[in-house]
């Protein structure tokens, strides 16, 4: 296959990897409301740096669909407009996607380039999938799962808005995450197609078996860990950012489930990896998922421990969706030899 066309693909990858990235210090930094609008961010294409531009004052230029905050409300200019010596309501509107209206410039900019990120992984998944048509006659399913990330990428930024309107609904961060973890496997299952390398990969059902029930493991675990963080950021709330000791001082029974449901999926990984070494499969991947776990465990000691250090958090979420990247393609090169026409 093209390697111009797999080093695409793996920038793709790379790309949607530092959007979750970007994702995780939006979360980190409570940043997630920052811009309470989607596309635009207060209704501009670059975001305001000080409070003074989302206030009504005289004299003052507006485009249409920019937004002031006024009365602890958001209202949005109806059509370009400058105004007069006094307020005029008649020329806004109320915003009513929601209620939020705090302006911190931090949050802004944070969560606007978030949303680049966002839009250059779109990109690059676009050029991807132009370029993958030319796989047509020889491997349809390298353009057709190349498109799909496309239409992926295009519910993965409305599921975004329907984040931000819903002011941070856990569920709805959920789901967002989940779709992300689906946009890796298809890139990953593309440089896999696109990858003419023949390895000589053992086979070995009972392996493929446990390493499918690792990754479904790690899935699981992902989504109890949201909703652990979600009970981290409703007592930040309570307590404030300063009293990290608080923050865990009594937790959901979720957080046991997630610290002991640790343990289960260290082993399983730990046994599958002495199988792929007795058995001399050659899937060297697994040391990476080991050295990966090892990392994502002490992460989370470090959380509950040491009081959350600095970034351990979006760490913790990073690593574990790296480790699902590599455990899914740890399962492509176990189904390898079975497919070896792929």
């Amino acid at each position: 296959m093209d390697i111009q066309f797999r080093k695409i693909a793996k920038i793709s990858l790379i790309l949607v990897y530092l959007v979750i990235i970007a994702g995780a210090v939006v979360r980190m930094t409570g940043s997630g409301m920052g811009c309470p609008d989607w596309p635009k961010c207060f209704g501009y294409y670059i975001p305001p740096t000080h409070e003074s531009e989302l206030k009504w004052a005289p004299e003052k230029l507006f485009k249409k669909g920019q937004i002031i905050i006024r009365n602890e409300t958001l209202q949005i200019a109806k059509e370009t407009l400058k105004t007069d010596t006094t307020f005029n309501a008649t020329n806004w509107e109320p915003y009513i996607k929601h209620d939020y209206a705090i302006f911190n410039p931090w949050h802004t900019w944070i969560e606007y380039i978030n949303r680049l990120f966002g839009a250059l992984a779109g990109l690059a998944t676009l050029v991807l999938a132009v370029i993958s048509l030319k796989f047509w006659k020889k491997k349809k399913r390298i353009p057709i799962i190349s498109w799909l990330v496309v239409f992926g990428m295009g519910f993965q930024a409305w599921l975004g808005a329907t984040v931000v309107y819903s002011v941070l609904a856990p569920a709805k961060i959920t789901v967002h995450m989940l779709m992300a973890l689906v946009i890796v496997a298809m890139l990953l299952y593309i440089i896999y197609l696109a990858n003419t390398e023949n390895k000589l990969i053992g086979f070995d059902k009972t392996t493929l078996n446990l390493s499918i029930l690792a990754i479904g493991l790690t899935l699981v675990q992902i989504v109890i860990g949201t909703q652990v963080r979600q009970f981290v950021d409703e007592q930040i709330a309570i307590f404030g950012y300063e009293a990290k000791s608080s923050w865990l001082k009594d937790p959901i029974v979720l957080f046991y489930i997630h610290r002991s449901f640790s343990i289960i999926v260290v082993l399983l990984n730990v046994f599958i990896a002495y199988r792929i070494t007795k058995l001399n499969l050659v899937h060297i991947k697994i040391y990476w998922v080991l050295f990966l776990l090892l990392v994502i465990v002490f992460t989370g000691i470090a959380m509950n421990y040491l009081n959350f250090p600095f970034a351990s958090q979006p760490l913790h979420l990073v690593l574990a969706t790296i480790l699902f990247g590599v455990q899914f393609y740890i399962i492509l090169d176990a189904l390898k030899p079975k497919n070896s026409s792929i």
